[in-house]
């Protein structure tokens, strides 16, 4: 192999030529022969025994050329790309200029390398971290959700319907005197107040007894999703069948025994409200994070091929995948897509933004780790990998054929430099007041613009 030209032909971009020698190119042809000679049949030959001159005489001699370049280039690019350092993020693109015996062959490669960045300051990043102040309210939110838990569902028969009321009906609706397709439903439960049925609906159910029928008298909403109703006026012949309502528990120290391992219900709400004091803890320090990580990424400059991006975007799609399954059983992303109405590029558009955002802080975190000098030893590699095959139980040996080891290595400089601008960081409340009394002006100022002509 001969490297011929190296030339940054764009940006991220290179151009690779080099040359494959009339002895190489000679010897792979032999070994291409060698492994399709058993398959080579000619006429007066026993197959598999046909002489390559003839095989040559017969097809041309440059007929095992294409598959003896495919298999020399691999190993020849890998050499290039090791000698000359360069980082690529994509499969090479790979042209054959010229190839004869006598003068062996010239390929030309494209590659799409790793991109240079240039990253903003990263110390002393200043963010909000405001912790929301747990309340009376949010503490009996939760135990209202606990008394809704120990409901008991009782019959109803001596009053009439009520918002909040789960009713049995049968009905059948009637677009100008005609039944219309979907709009028959008999023994059908409806809770009262849900929004479930047609605006208008649940409301003219409500005051009605067991046993009584009656008219519900609607509009279909213009956007409705079936064309054929959208906006129409519709009657459905109703009958009440049955009503039941939820009999909640008392609050009291009774509800807290049934439900937790404390006697008083004031030791309940002392609890609830530290773990919502946690939450808030938690989640303050998740925005906190994201703020600085945010600013990260608007101080980077970096023009980013397309290709990382659809790859993150691939394996967001991949992940969603894998919830689908996870939560819904042998539910396939295309019957999702189908159920949803949405299409595959619909679905990677609205993953774009955030891939994009997470490709260019990998970019600028990598960068940092370079500024500064941020290692991982082989004992430290050795240490995590033994870790991750403990955690997966698996033989280490296992783990290191089936990852790929550097990748490893990088993904922990990466966690080193996450913690280096986390405890570099600087926690700024005044940012989040600032914040807060810029909303109102912004508002106010956008009710007082003149609308436009």
């Amino acid at each position: 192999m001969s490297l011929v030209s190296d030339v940054k032909t764009d940006v991220n971009m290179r151009e690779v030529t080099f040359s494959i020698s009339a002895e190489d190119l000679e010897k792979a042809c032999e070994r291409v022969y060698q492994r399709q000679k058993k398959d080579i049949a000619v006429k007066g030959f026993r197959k598999g025994k046909v002489p390559r001159k003839m095989v040559e005489k017969l097809y041309g001699e440059d007929v095992f050329f294409e598959d003896a370049v495919n298999m020399i280039i691999p190993g020849e690019l890998d050499a290039i790309i090791r000698e000359k350092e360069i980082i690529i993020i994509d499969r090479p693109s790979v042209e054959l200029v010229s190839c004869t015996k006598e003068d062996g062959a010239v390929c030309k490669a494209v590659l799409i390398t790793k991109p240079e960045v240039t990253v903003g300051e990263y110390k002393g990043i200043h963010a909000p971290m405001k912790v929301r102040e747990v309340t009376d309210d949010d503490v009996n939110q939760q135990i209202e959700m606990l008394r809704q838990r120990q409901a008991r569902v009782v019959d109803v028969d001596d009053r009439a319907a009520q918002l909040g009321d789960e009713v049995k009906i049968n009905f059948e609706g009637f677009i100008d005197d005609e039944a219309f397709e979907g709009g028959k439903g008999e023994d059908y439960p409806l809770r009262l107040g849900s929004g479930q049925f047609i605006p208008g609906f649940e409301d003219q159910i409500v005051g009605k007894n067991i046993g009584e029928k009656f008219d519900v008298s609607v509009t279909f909403p213009e956007e409705y999703g079936d064309d054929r109703y959208a906006g129409k006026a519709a009657v459905f012949k109703t009958e009440l069948l049955g009503i039941t309502m939820q009999e909640l528990p008392e609050v009291d120290d009774e509800l807290a025994k049934d439900i937790s391992e404390f006697d008083t219900i004031d030791e309940l709400r002392e609890d609830i409200k530290k773990n919502l004091t946690q939450t808030a803890e938690q989640q303050a320090q998740t925005r906190f994070e994201n703020a600085i990580f945010d600013a990260v990424v608007d101080a980077t400059d970096a023009v980013i091929p397309q290709v990382l991006f659809d790859r993150r975007i691939d394996q967001r799609i991949r992940e969603f995948e894998g919830q689908l399954q996870q939560q819904y059983g042998d539910l396939k992303l295309n019957e999702y897509l189908q159920l949803t109405g949405m299409t595959l590029e619909q679905l990677r558009d609205e993953y774009e933004p955030q891939a994009k955002k997470e490709v260019t802080l990998r970019l600028a975190l990598e960068k940092i780790a370079d500024l500064e000098d941020i290692q991982v030893s082989d004992d430290e590699l050795e240490e995590a990998l033994q870790e991750f095959a403990a955690s997966m139980q698996a033989p280490i040996e296992f783990v290191k054929a089936r990852i790929p080891v550097e990748d490893y290595r990088t993904d922990m400089r990466v966690t080193k430099v996450v913690e280096l601008i986390k405890n570099n960081a600087v926690v700024d409340n005044d940012m989040a007041e600032a914040e807060t009394a810029e909303a109102p002006a912004e508002e106010a100022a956008a009710e007082e613009a003149p609308a436009a002509e």
